[in-house]
């Protein structure tokens, strides 16, 4: 879902570990492939370099092709953010990161007409001594558009939990108090038969039973 989280939280685009001089590790993580009609979707697109490849320039083109439709040129990036004249004019959000390792665009009130298979094309021109090798990577994302969200699995199963919790504290609740009721009840019964038994003892021998006191 595009409002859930999964096992990895979509809405983060780089993971940064703090360890020794605070090097930043990059995680290509998958985009989200479900949207909910008049929301805001993130479609996420990372491509993480390497320690050696961090001097580079980077160019960003976004594609959307309808379901039997052709690719139509949607956005690009090229140090400056160029949104392409589209279906999408207006809407589109640049979300990429400062490294240009996330290049992740956001589509803004999103419509059912926007279900399609997006593409993010990136090609870099790394700044070597010797030469300037050019890299190129895409990521391909088979979206769709629901009317509404539709509750997250692992929420209901949490739910469900959370019931079966509440009734078997309730059912241990009470079997403690039946528990101690019956001790109560057998503790005053006890008493009362001792205090029967002493009223039965002549008066006596009740003096014997005194406990006699050492000196």
């Amino acid at each position: 879902m595009a409002a859930l989280p999964r096992l990895v939280c979509a809405s983060s685009v780089v993971l940064v570990v703090w360890a020794g001089f605070c090097s930043a590790v990059c995680v290509e993580v998958p985009s989200e492939t479900e949207a909910v009609q008049g929301k805001d979707m993130k479609l996420l697109c990372i491509s993480c370099m390497k320690r050696e490849e961090v001097t580079a320039s980077t160019e960003v083109e976004w594609f959307y092709r309808p379901e039997g439709g052709k690719d139509e040129p949607i956005y690009k990036h090229d140090k400056t953010n160029h949104e392409v004249p589209s279906r999408f004019s207006g809407r589109l959000q640049w979300n990429g990161s400062k490294d240009m390792q996330d290049v992740s665009i956001t589509v803004l009130n999103v419509t059912l007409n926007d279900s399609g298979i997006y593409t993010c094309n990136i090609t870099r021109e790394f700044e070597f001594e010797i030469h300037r090798p050019l890299f190129t990577s895409s990521r391909l994302i088979h979206l769709t558009v629901v009317e509404e969200a539709g509750e997250d699995f692992t929420s209901v199963i949490s739910e469900i939990m959370m019931y079966i919790l509440l009734v078997f504290l309730t059912l241990w609740l009470l079997i403690e108090m039946v528990y101690c009721y019956r001790k109560v009840s057998k503790a005053e019964e006890a008493a009362q038969e001792n205090a029967t038994d002493y009223l039965a003892i002549p008066s006596e021998n009740k003096e014997n039973c005194a406990v006699p006191v050492e000196e």
